[in-house]
C-alpha cells in the first residue's frame, strides 16, 4: 500500500472539517499539547513543527512534521517500533528524553500503562480504538457503535480508562472496553465565536486523577471543566479570532493551546499561543508564536 503524504492527509482532514464543522471547513488547526515531568510544555504548530516552552518561559523550536495531534513517550518505549502509517495517516517520532509522537490524521494518547492508543481511520467499517504495545503488537480495545467516523480528541484517564471527544459529547472507555457517556449535547452559554457555529466542537482534552475533564470547545472559543458526573463549567471564553484547540495538565495548572484565525485556509495565519490557567482561575499568555 502506498504511503500517504502529509499534504494528502491534510486535504482529507479539510473535507472532514467541512462535514463536521462548516465554519472551520477550510482549515483544521492542531490540538497537540503535552507536558513532561519537568513542567516543560510542547505544542504543535501547523507550519513549523513543534515548540517547547521550558520552566523559565523560554521558547524553543523543534523541527518536525507539521501534524495535528501529539502525545508524550516519556520513557522512549516506542523508540524502536514501527509506528502506524499508510493511507489512514502517519505517526512519527521526534526527539529523545522525552520522545514526542505526532499523528497526522487522528488523535493519539499514551496510556498510564505505557501503551499507545489510537482510533482506526477508514471508511466502511465501525470505528475501533486500538492498543499498540512497545513490541508493535496491536489489539482492539473497543468498537464504537453508531455512525461516528472520526474522533476529535483522545486522552488517558484514571484506572486504565480512555476518554474521547465527539462534536458535542465526551465518552469514556473502561479498561474492559465498555463505552459510557460522560456528557453529551454539551451547550456553552454565549457560544458565538464564529459566524454560523451553534455547537462546541469539542477537541483536545485532559483528565485528572479524579476523573475531572478539561476540554477545548473550539467552536465556542471556550475551555470547559466537566466533572465525572457530567457537570459543565466554563473556565475561559475568548473573544474575536482566537480559539482553544487542546489542553494539558502540569501539576495543578492547566495549559491551553490556542490558535488565531482557526477558520482560515492559510496555515501561516493560524498562529499558536499557550495560555496558563491557575487553580484560582487566573490566566496568562505564556507563549506566542509569530511569523517572519
Amino acid at each position: 500500500m502506498a504511503r500517504m503524504s502529509p499534504i494528502r492527509g491534510m486535504q482529507i482532514l479539510i473535507i472532514i472539517a467541512a462535514c463536521l464543522f462548516p465554519s472551520l471547513a477550510s482549515a483544521h488547526p492542531g490540538s497537540g499539547i503535552v507536558a513532561d515531568r519537568l513542567g516543560q510544555i510542547y505544542f504543535v504548530d501547523m507550519v513549523s513543527g513543534v515548540w517547547k516552552l521550558d520552566a523559565r518561559g523560554a521558547l524553543t523550536h523543534i523541527p518536525g512534521p507539521a501534524f495535528h495531534w501529539m502525545t508524550l513517550d516519556a520513557a522512549g518505549r516506542f523508540a524502536g517500533v514501527r509506528l502506524p502509517s499508510g493511507s489512514s495517516g502517519d505517526v512519527e517520532r521526534i526527539g529523545v528524553n522525552p520522545t514526542l509522537l505526532l499523528a497526522s490524521d487522528y488523535p493519539i494518547a499514551m496510556g498510564h500503562d505505557g501503551n499507545l492508543y489510537y482510533p482506526t481511520h477508514s471508511s466502511g467499517t465501525p470505528l475501533q480504538i486500538l492498543k499498540m504495545l512497545p513490541t508493535g503488537q496491536t489489539s482492539i480495545v473497543a468498537t464504537l457503535n453508531g455512525p461516528l467516523r472520526y474522533l476529535n480528541g483522545l486522552a488517558a484517564g484514571p484506572d486504565g480508562s480512555l476518554y474521547y471527544t465527539e462534536d458535542n459529547a465526551i465518552r469514556r472507555i473502561s479498561k474492559e472496553g465498555r463505552v459510557s457517556t460522560v456528557a453529551e449535547n454539551v451547550a456553552v452559554t454565549g457560544c458565538a465565536s464564529f459566524p454560523g457555529v451553534d455547537r462546541p466542537f469539542l477537541q483536545g482534552l485532559a483528565v485528572d486523577a479524579g476523573g475531572t475533564i478539561y476540554v477545548a470547545a473550539t467552536g465556542c472559543g471556550s475551555v470547559l471543566k466537566i466533572s465525572s458526573a457530567g457537570r459543565v463549567t466554563t473556565l475561559s471564553q475568548l473573544p474575536g479570532h482566537w480559539a482553544p484547540t487542546g489542553v494539558t495538565l502540569s501539576g495543578n495548572d492547566l495549559y491551553v493551546l490556542e490558535f488565531q484565525h482557526p477558520e482560515s485556509d492559510k496555515r501561516r495565519e493560524m498562529l499558536p499561543r499557550v495560555r496558563k490557567i491557575a487553580p484560582d482561575g487566573k490566566t496568562a499568555i505564556v507563549a506566542t508564536v509569530t511569523r517572519h
